[in-house]
């Protein structure tokens, strides 16, 4: 009798159908590129600030309510180092991509390390993709990759682990953002070409919607097959060159704001045009209940925003892309299901609140574990991860298991800000500026206190500024992180007097 029992249960688990996952990851959108208000106050309560009320992102907002949203969610300062942590569960410091990969040639800068990782991820890396591939799954990547440079295996999404790629290559930024320049292969900059895509070339459309029918395409087909999806929707939008997207120009010409923000403000509507197109072919394949989508940006705003005492796109938020500020590692977070079912399978397993907004710190590297834990992968024996699943705080409640750390190690220079390790502990951020011109120097910030640091205590606070240097000083050595050099020497950390 106990085994019948355990037959049929077994028989009944592996009736449900795996989940279908789609990561929603959009270049250089900050947190506050968008009509959704992510920052809240006191209470948890959201604030809408002037560059909520600038942006148009009705889809965003459909997605916050049908699900989570969080408040405190921290990606790497540049785009290659987030976009490898996406894909492997490692903090920068650990994998080693801690810069912005350069197509042509190495740019660890004057100071940098000598043997950072430059090549990026290989055919031998542990990726999201190729565990879920494994485990029967068609992975699909769109637009944006800039995992390896040129001539590498990183170059190509299909040596990670994608059974398809769609326009992915060592590029970090398109050559054009229109058809009729074919993507950059006939106009714009001809180095920076997307490849592939060739049946739109000459045709009016916005490099946004020809990723977005491609990737609905490859849905289908996935559908066709059988087979769940993971599909890495990374578009190129919304990084530079800012092309005016002309579907919704004439939205913003009485703003007042600068051309070059306006452009960029239609790039932010065209992404929030294909996350709603995306979401409605889901659900007209009758997947919608069985889909899970997780939409993010993987650094702070590059919009092209005047910089007024170091304020400027993400503000209130101090700083931004590249920047050690907050603006420069904060980024929107919102995890849903396509068609919200309590009951459906996998919903129960993985329930997430809606309407909501998380305070409790989240990472990009908290995909890997999410996903993984979601299909019940095991971690590969001696791959490290430093993220942790969301499970409990995607149902919006705390996580007392997870630490509440993050470490944005950037060894490099010719950036808005060069050769530092931040850490974020709970309420505390402490940022080190290595030595490379001078003497180290330290900032430290309460984010409960003073969210937008506007008032450095490392001088006033010296007890909690050696706290935090301990631990900064443990992450680095946990993650194996490497220094920058000078004439010969390796400037590790220097402690506060």
């Amino acid at each position: 009798m106990l085994m019948i029992f355990i037959t049929a249960f077994a028989s009944k688990k592996k009736a449900i159908s795996p989940p279908n996952i789609i990561v929603f990851l959009v270049d250089d959108m900050g947190l506050m590129d968008t009509s959704v208000p992510f920052l809240t106050d006191e209470n948890g309560k959201a604030i809408s600030y002037p560059l909520n009320k600038f942006y148009t992102t009705p889809n965003m907002e459909i997605l916050a309510r049908q699900g989570i949203r969080f408040a405190n969610f921290y990606a790497h300062s540049v785009c290659s180092p987030s976009r490898t942590s996406i894909l492997t569960g490692q903090n920068s410091a650990r994998h080693g991509v801690t810069n912005w990969i350069r197509s042509e040639e190495n740019n660890k800068t004057e100071f940098g390390p000598e043997d950072w990782n430059w090549k990026g991820l290989t055919k031998n890396s542990v990726t999201l993709p190729k565990l879920l591939q494994q485990n029967g799954y068609k992975t699909i990547h769109v637009g944006k990759a800039h995992f390896g440079p040129f001539n590498s295996e990183g170059e190509d999404p299909l040596n990670l682990g994608f059974d398809i790629n769609i326009g992915g290559s060592s590029i970090g930024q398109p050559g054009s953002y229109l058809g009729t320049e074919a993507f950059g292969h006939t106009g714009g900059n001809k180095t920076r070409a997307v490849p592939g895509l060739e049946k739109y070339h000459g045709q009016d459309i916005f490099l946004t919607e020809a990723l977005t029918l491609e990737a609905n395409a490859a849905i289908t087909q996935a559908k066709e097959e059988g087979k769940p999806f993971f599909l890495n929707m990374a578009h190129y939008a919304v990084h530079a060159p800012f092309y005016s997207d002309p579907r919704f120009a004439e939205k913003y010409k009485d703003s007042g704001m600068p051309e070059k923000a306006q452009a960029y403000a239609t790039l932010i509507e065209g992404i929030d045009k294909s996350l709603g197109d995306i979401m409605q072919h889901v659900k007209k394949l009758g997947l919608g209940e069985n889909t899970l989508i997780l939409f993010l940006g993987d650094n702070g705003s590059d919009a092209p925003l005047p910089i007024e005492n170091d304020y400027s796109s993400s503000s209130p938020l101090k700083g931004k892309k590249g920047n050690h500020w907050e603006g420069g590692m904060r980024v929107p977070f919102i995890a849903a299901w396509v068609s919200p079912n309590a009951s459906a399978p996998n919903q129960l397993k993985l329930p997430i609140a809606q309407n909501t907004i998380q305070g409790q710190l989240g990472t990009i590297i908290d995909m890997f574990p999410t996903l993984t834990w979601l299909v019940d992968i095991p971690n590969p024996e001696g791959h490290s991860i430093d993220g942790f699943p969301l499970q409990t705080q995607l149902n919006a409640k705390q996580n007392t298991n997870r630490d509440e750390l993050f470490l944005n190690h950037f060894p490099h220079g010719d950036h808005r800000s060069n050769y530092f390790s931040s850490l974020v502990k709970s309420d505390w951020k402490v940022v080190y500026h290595y030595s490379v011109k001078g003497e180290p120097m330290y900032e430290l910030f309460n984010l409960k206190t003073d969210p937008f640091e506007r008032e450095n205590l490392a001088e006033s606070n010296p007890t909690q500024l050696k706290m935090m240097m301990e631990v900064l000083s443990a992450e680095m050595t946990a993650k194996k992180a490497q220094y920058p050099e000078k004439d010969g020497k390796v400037l590790e950390l220097v402690m506060p007097r």
